[in-house]
């Protein structure tokens, strides 16, 4: 299933696939609806496991559960383990996106136990976490995608409807996504350094929807 992923906006609209990633917040119910009327389903990418200070409900994630910045300018991890806290804000966001038309949540950042966040996340603090985002997306009627978070596919499978993935190619951890494809679900892959004749053949064989996409994720694309 060929897709688009593309986080700038103004989103180009013209791109020839049934699948759209866009975010979230920057895009209108109109964008959606636009996308509809073209036959395409639209992805509402939301990052749920960091605080960026450019959202506009940024002010609302009390200090305590801010960690250590992330690398991406002006994001910050957050402290997954407090439900509690984060569950009304994360609800609200997808609130906005079942209010805007979108189908689908891409939701990201749903591995920092992996990461240096400030705070002692454990492996079951993140299943704890992603399985209750997997939840406020199917409560609100849409599907949801996994984003990387490879380790934890078995123990996730169950709870997301496709899976997202960065540089599996790059990494050779293209294999551990087929519980994926072997469940009938879809993998939107892509990679930004290798060219498409390093990874093509390989995600092809596997049932991927693989391309090529550059940094910050602009209109381009490169597909297999």
């Amino acid at each position: 299933m060929p897709w688009q992923w593309q986080l700038t906006t103004p989103v180009d609209l013209s791109v020839n696939v049934p699948v759209y990633d866009i975010d979230g917040f920057d895009n209108s119910a109109a964008v959606v609806r636009e996308l509809h009327e073209r036959n395409r389903r639209v992805i509402c990418y939301v990052n749920v496991g960091a605080a960026e200070n450019f959202r506009p409900d940024y002010t609302v994630f009390p200090p305590g559960v801010l960690g250590r910045r992330n690398g991406w300018p002006g994001e910050r991890w957050l402290d997954i383990r407090r439900v509690d806290v984060l569950g009304p804000i994360m609800a609200k966001r997808f609130d906005m996106c079942r209010a805007k038309g979108f189908d689908a949540v891409e939701p990201d950042l749903v591995e920092g136990y992996t990461e240096s966040t400030g705070f002692p996340l454990t492996a079951a603090d993140q299943l704890r976490y992603n399985r209750f985002i997997a939840g406020l997306a199917h409560d609100r009627g849409m599907s949801v995608g996994l984003k990387n978070d490879l380790a934890q596919i078995p123990a996730l499978l169950a709870y997301f409807d496709f899976a997202v993935n960065e540089q599996c190619a790059e990494f050779g951890e293209c294999h551990l996504l087929t519980p994926f494809v072997n469940a009938g679900k879809a993998v939107l892959h892509v990679e930004y350094k290798l060219p498409t004749s390093r990874f093509c053949a390989e995600t092809k064989a596997l049932g991927f929807s693989s391309m090529r996409k550059r940094l910050p994720l602009g209109p381009w694309r490169q597909p297999c």
